[in-house]
């Protein structure tokens, strides 16, 4: 389905850089014009979500956030994404020889869309309370989850590319309390300014869980991350980041697609039965984890072999 990228697994010298920056880029994942490509074909066949887990759920709710989330179960194209050989060398390269996708989302900003609110996620608990991943307490140090960020559209400074405040990661230099309530509001979707930038989190405040509430990122230290198209951005969920504002209204639509990944040893959405976000709720009860490297050895995770259309996922071993 894919063009080879002759190197898949990073050097020494990345897995250092991205230990104490917190983020690796640009990983190349697709040549640009075999994105592009691809992006064409697949974009046509995402509209049918007939064989989407969250179809019927998410067209309760009517909200394309939460409906954007785990295509990579029914499209065999983001099947073979996330297990795409240059990430799943990136990811092992970090998290050990047995990794989970447990999650996917696109990422899309329009022309004339806000930039996204500088934030920071250790367990995902940031709608409901409720945590959505959690490491054992002797892996604590870790938290989160690594995240492979991948531009399926230019991501430029003016099409609100990806920022990140170096050296911010860890569980242990969080500035929110995912615990606080944050209270959903689509109204204010592109209407905030903060700090002279027109910010926000698709209908949330993230300041709302500041630990203090007079903290300001220190912005000055911010890192863009520009991506051409089949380029991707690998960090930790932990690390602070945010996206500028879409100021180019004559150019497309900014469209990153995120992999979420964790090693086995997490507990993917400890009793929990559906996920409650973004003004609607989907049911788990068709979800499951993708074994993108290694094996299950500990079993306290459900696991997807397969797309909901019987495409196999191709684990690397």
């Amino acid at each position: 389905m894919t063009e080879t990228i002759k190197q898949t697994a990073p050097t020494p010298e990345d897995v250092a850089k991205f230990h104490e920056q917190g983020f690796l880029a640009p990983i190349k994942v697709y040549e640009e014009d075999e994105m592009r490509r691809l992006w064409r074909r697949e974009r046509l066949r995402l509209v049918d979500r007939s064989a989407a887990v969250y179809s019927e759920d998410a067209a309760q709710a009517g909200n394309t956030n939460i409906a954007n989330y785990d295509r990579h179960l029914d499209s065999e194209f983001l099947a073979e994404h996330v297990c795409h050989p240059v990430i799943v060398d990136h990811v092992k390269a970090i998290l050990g020889p047995d990794v989970l996708c447990w999650r996917s989302e696109f990422f899309p900003k329009y022309p004339g869309d806000e930039g996204t609110d500088w934030h920071q996620a250790d367990t995902f608990a940031f709608a409901s309370g409720k945590p959505q991943i959690l490491w054992p307490e002797e892996q604590k140090e870790w938290g989160g989850t690594l995240t492979v960020w991948c531009a399926f559209t230019p991501a430029t400074e003016e099409t609100a590319c990806l920022q990140f405040i170096p050296g911010t990661h860890g569980y242990w230099k969080m500035n929110y309390d995912e615990t606080k309530e944050m209270v959903y509001q689509p109204d204010k979707i592109n209407e905030a300014q903060k700090d002279g930038v027109f910010r926000g989190f698709y209908g949330y405040d993230y300041r709302q869980l500041q630990k203090d509430p007079n903290w300001r990122p220190p912005e000055e230290k911010a890192v863009p991350i520009v991506l051409r198209p089949g380029e991707a951005v690998m960090f930790w969920s932990t690390l602070m980041h945010a996206s500028k504002p879409h100021t180019a209204l004559d150019q497309e639509m900014r469209l990153g697609f995120a992999g979420r990944y964790v090693p086995n040893i997490v507990n993917i959405y400890p009793d929990t039965d559906d996920v409650d976000e973004y003004g609607g709720i989907i049911s788990l009860k068709e979800w499951g984890a993708v074994q993108v490297a290694g094996e299950d050895k500990i079993g306290n995770n459900r696991i997807r072999t397969e797309t909901t259309t019987g495409h196999r996922f191709p684990t690397r071993r």
